[in-house]
């Protein structure tokens, strides 16, 4: 919460610095010389010390590589250096903070001074600083005597103090950082783009997903389809069965008396002839004539498909016919549906 009275601290930080925080962390992640990208990016440098050359990468001594740029390293009696103990949040406006410590510092006009500095080492609160500051005049006679140097950016001016390197700023370091900001931004761009790939690849990869989802779905609606019409058929089939079922218990409740009569007629032969028939069910009345009766209710009787023949009246001769008359009760064999 806003703090009473400090309406710009949150927490006891104050919120009008955030911003310049953040951009001297940027600034120095992407342009210090201890930078891990600095180090990699940065490019190779001749420094010629009188007739020895040494190369550098970002400050540190390196061999065998190829290089554009080159720097002259300056003599100690032409470098004034002084160590600077800053508290941190002079980081936020080192350069204008440094400008007034060189005003402050240099024995030199305004216009005839040089400086360089860097940033040794820092603490919990304080910043330790390596500053230099020399004479463009006398820098540049050193330039003509030594190497016949007459223009100013032709190469870079560094120093050395309290064993560290230090760049005299205004003179050929543009060079270097113009390649170096081309190389940065190569490399962003390179970086972006393999962010935009890796992108693309994984929304290839969804859309792909996608796709296949929506291949599954569409094959899971048409087997549903398909179930729901072989449901449809099961259901119209056990439908039919149920009907066949219900026509063989009808059937098998109520025969056919058709067939029936035709059984009895194959069976009964010429020997013998129906007077009435008369079925319920899977009841049958029966009376006709026969020459002998009680070898028609014998053979009925030996019939498989008759589980009961009886006799409700007894055997009848007819008159002047040599016929006699029989009245028989069949019940057909079979489980009566209940």
């Amino acid at each position: 919460m806003l703090e009473t009275g400090q309406h710009w601290e949150l927490f006891g930080y104050d919120m009008r610095r955030v911003g310049k925080q953040w951009l001297a962390a940027w600034r120095g992640f992407l342009w210090s010389e201890a930078s891990p990208l600095r180090e990699r990016l940065d490019e190779v440098v001749c420094l010629h010390e009188g007739a020895v050359a040494t190369l550098f990468q970002s400050g540190r001594p390196v061999a065998g590589m190829p290089y554009e740029c080159e720097a002259v390293l300056l003599p100690d009696e032409l470098v004034l250096s002084r160590m600077l103990k800053l508290p941190l949040a002079a980081e936020e406006n080192l350069d204008a903070v440094l400008s007034i410590e060189v005003n402050a510092s240099s024995p030199f006009s305004s216009d005839d001074t040089a400086y360089g500095w860097r940033i040794i080492s820092r603490d919990e609160a304080h910043l330790h600083l390596l500053m230099v500051i020399a004479s463009r005049g006398a820098v540049m006679a050193y330039l003509v005597r030594e190497y016949e140097l007459h223009d100013p950016h032709a190469r870079e001016i560094w120093a050395t103090a309290h064993g560290a390197m230090v760049v005299v700023q205004g003179f050929g370091e543009a060079r270097r950082e113009t390649k170096y900001r081309k190389r940065l931004l190569r490399s962003t761009l390179v970086v972006l783009a393999c962010a935009a790939l890796l992108l693309l690849m994984g929304g290839v990869a969804a859309a792909t997903k996608r796709a296949e989802l929506a291949q599954v779905n569409a094959i899971a609606a048409s087997t549903q389809k398909q179930a729901a019409k072989a449901s449809e058929y099961r259901s119209l089939v056990a439908q039919g069965n149920q009907s066949i079922s219900a026509a063989n218990e009808l059937i098998a409740a109520y025969p056919s008396p058709h067939f029936e009569i035709a059984r009895l007629t194959r069976l009964l032969g010429d020997g013998a002839h129906i007077l009435q028939f008369t079925m319920n069910g899977r009841d049958i009345k029966l009376r006709g004539r026969a020459v002998d009766a009680s070898s028609v209710m014998q053979s009925l009787t030996n019939v498989p498909m008759y589980r009961e023949v009886t006799a409700p009246q007894a055997i009848v001769k007819v008159a002047k016919s040599g016929l006699e008359q029989f009245s028989l009760n069949i019940t057909l064999a079979g489980k009566v549906p209940e």
